[in-house]
Order: structure tokens, then C-alpha cells, then sequence
């Protein structure tokens, strides 16, 4: 049945669970590789099957600006446009535009922006947004929301939350489409109260999942855990809950275990491209000299397709050399990296072990650290912006 999310099993807070959608049922906790633009950087579906991805995200803003919606529509629809046969979620936009800074006018009305291809007036409602992804033909809809920077004052994520809630009734009044399944956000910024009281609204409006927004956008990771703490106890038991954009391994496994079933980030993809490898041990740069001798794989555990042909040796061959073949081999990998680890925190809880799991990968795990990854978002963030 398209839309029910069953739970086979529990472990605390955790859940090991499937969401059925019309184009195939996803095995929870699921991470979602980011095809932004109808495709995941360095990759083509073909090497997302082979890893294990079941279900893959696009964005309906980039899509609309490149190549345009009536087009997809008029050729099959995105999952023909891109042959991928298994569930799309797509993302409304609304950090996308978030994003533009300047270039962006929010009113209770909708968003109107620049476009960051060639500066065209475009503008994006709620209503506007769930047409788009209608006509897409994709499984699982995001609603329109207003993403709150951290560090923003009480009275702007209030006023951002309220314009969320009138976007998500004004949403959920206009989908009518019984194929795709919809999604609320909850925002609130990092306050506590708010992020409880705009759960409470949206629950009221019955969506089929819940996503938690306004994360990865430069708050501690502190901040970010209390939150999704809150949201694995406020959101509903029988809905799939979505933590948008957040991709750490770190991060995956305290929010499985914290009871988050879903996830997406471009993050295994960029950190890729620049040599960074994900291990059990933590990311590694593969661009150091100490790697151009190693005749072992990324990681000996590993099943995939980089680690079970090439040596670390010959990928700090190719980076060196700046071969294109480089980025889609580290992309496979560390795509894998994050999948497999998906797919070993659902067998922990399933068979009621994932306490244990969870305390072995932070023994062995060493994260970023965290001055560095938030100097990383700034610059990522600010790129982004004065590119647009």
C-alpha cells in the first residue's frame, strides 16, 4: 500500500522500518544520494544500483531553472528523463532560495528570486512548488518552507516558522495527487519550545512523513543533536521522520539511534572530490604522500567497487594526476561508505544490538573536527552565494 510506514523493529528509539511509495518500498533507516540536478556528481545510476542506493533525491529549483519542468513532464516525467526506476524524493527549493541571500524576497505569498543562471525574476509559492512536483512524477514531496540561518534573532525564526506553518496548510489543502506522498518540515530555529511547538502544528496536518529543517547551517553540533533528541520523541511513531541535509557518519549514527529514519547530503560526494575518504576510522586525505605507496584498499571491510580493484597507491595516483576517473572512485566509495553503514545500523536494530554498535564506531571513529567543519560550511555557503 503506497504511503505506510511499517516499523519491523525497535531498539530504544531507533526503528528499522519500510516506506512503501509507488515506485517501491525503501528500507528505514535509509540514507538518500543527493542527484541534485537529475544526476549525483561523478556517477550515473547504474553505479547507485550497484552500491545498494534504493532511493535517490533531486531539487525542484534547480530542476525548474535547468532543464525546466515542462520538458521532464513532456518527456516521461524525472524518472524516465533520468532512468532511475526505484522512489525520488524531491526538495521544494525553499533552502535553495534560502540560500541566494540578496537575490531573495520572502513574502507570506511565496519567494521570489534571481535566478543564479542567468537572473531571470522567477518566483516559487507553495502551491507553485507541489504543481512542479507533480508534474515530475515523483514519490515523496517536499513541502515549501523558510530555512532559519543560525544565529538569527527570537522574533525572525518566529516570524519564519509561522510563514513555514501557513506554507505547510496551504500545501497540504492543494496536494491531490494520490501517487506521491507529502512531507512536512518542522523549523524553529535552535529554540527548543518552538522546534516542539511547530511539531505539534504539523502533526495536526496529517502529512505522511516529517522532515526536520533548518540543520547544517552552521549551529554546534550540540545544538543540532538536542534537537533531533526532541524530534525522535515528538514526531509521530507510525510517519517516517527526514533530517534534511545532514551526511557525517557521525551524525547518521547518533540520529538513527536518536530515531531518524531518513537522511540526504551532498557531503560523502563533495568531501570525494577534494580526496577526502570516509573509513571506519574516520575521513582520510588521500592526497598525503605517506598514501602513495599503499598497496591496500581504502578499507579492508570495504565491499566496493574502488576498494575491491584498486589500491590506495593508484587512487593517490589519479588525484595527483587530476584524472577524471579519481572523482568517481572516490565517489563510489565513500557513496558505499555511507550506505553500507545504513544498512549495518538496520541488522543492529533488528536484532536489538545498536547501543553496542553505536559505542564501537565512536570508540573507533575520529569526526572532524568541529572549528574546521564549520570553517568548511562558511566557505562552502559563501562560494554558493557569490556564485548565485
Amino acid at each position: 500500500m503506497i504511503g505506510n510506514f511499517f516499523v519491523e523493529a525497535e531498539d530504544g528509539n531507533a526503528r528499522a522500518g519500510v516506506l512503501n511509495t509507488a515506485h517501491g518500498s525503501i528500507n528505514t533507516p535509509a540514507f538518500m544520494p543527493v542527484a541534485t540536478q537529475g544526476s549525483v556528481k561523478a556517477l550515473d545510476f547504474t553505479d547507485l544500483r550497484s552500491m545498494g542506493a534504493h532511493v535517490v533525491l533531486s531539487n525542484t529549483y534547480h530542476l525548474m531553472l535547468r532543464p525546466g519542468i515542462d520538458l521532464i513532464r513532456d518527456l516521461g516525467g524525472l524518472h524516465k528523463f533520468i532512468d532511475w526506476d526505484g522512489p525520488i524524493l524531491t526538495d521544494s527549493g525553499g533552502f535553495q532560495t534560502f540560500s541566494l541571500g540578496k537575490l531573495t524576497k520572502v513574502t507570506d505569498a511565496g519567494v521570489q528570486f534571481r535566478s543564479h543562471i542567468d537572473g531571470s525574476l522567477r518566483f516559487l509559492s507553495p502551491e507553485i512548488v507541489l504543481e512542479y512536483q507533480s508534474s515530475l512524477g515523483v514519490d515523496i514531496a517536499m513541502v515549501l518552507d523558510q530555512c532559519s540561518e543560525y544565529g538569527l534573532g527570537h522574533a525572525e525564526i518566529m516570524e519564519a516558522m509561522r510563514r513555514t506553518h501557513d506554507w505547510a496548510l496551504r500545501s497540504r489543502e492543494t496536494h491531490n495527487n494520490p501517487d506521491q506522498l507529502i512531507f512536512g518540515i518542522v523549523q524553529g530555529g535552535w529554540d527548543i519550545a518552538l522546534r516542539k511547538q511547530s511539531a505539534e502544528f504539523l502533526k495536526s496536518l496529517d502529512f505522511d512523513g516529517y522532515a526536520i529543517g533548518g540543520m547544517s547551517v552552521g549551529e554546534p553540533k550540540s545544538v543540532m543533536y538536542e534537537t533531533v533528541s526532541l524530534m525522535g520523541q515528538e514526531l509521530p511513531y507510525s510517519k517516517p521522520r527526514y533530517l534534511m541535509g545532514v551526511g557525517s557518519p557521525e551524525d547518521l549514527v547518533e540520529s538513527v539511534y536518536m530515531g531518524v529514519d531518513l537522511f540526504d547530503c551532498v557531503l560523502p560526494t563533495r568531501v570525494a572530490r577534494n580526496g577526502s575518504l570516509m573509513t571506519l576510522k574516520g575521513r582520510i586525505n588521500i592526497l598525503n604522500k605517506q598514501y602513495s605507496k599503499s598497496t591496500g584498499p581504502i578499507e579492508e571491510s570495504c565491499d566496493c567497487y574502488t576498494c575491491e580493484r584498486f589500491s590506495v597507491a593508484y587512487l593517490h595516483h589519479l588525484f595527483k594526476a587530476r584524472e577524471l576517473s579519481a572523482y568517481r572512485l572516490a565517489s563510489i566509495h565513500n557513496l558505499r561508505f555511507i550506505l553500507k553503514l545504513m544498512e549495518d545500523m538496520r541488522l543492529a536494530i533488528k536484532s536489538n544490538t545498536l547501543g553496542l554498535y553505536r559505542e564501537e564506531f565512536a570508540r573507533n571513529y575520529h569526526p572532524t573536527d568541529e572549528s574546521i567543519r564549520l570553517v568548511q560550511k562558511q566557505k562552502w555557503s559563501k562560494r554558493r552565494q557569490e556564485s548565485s
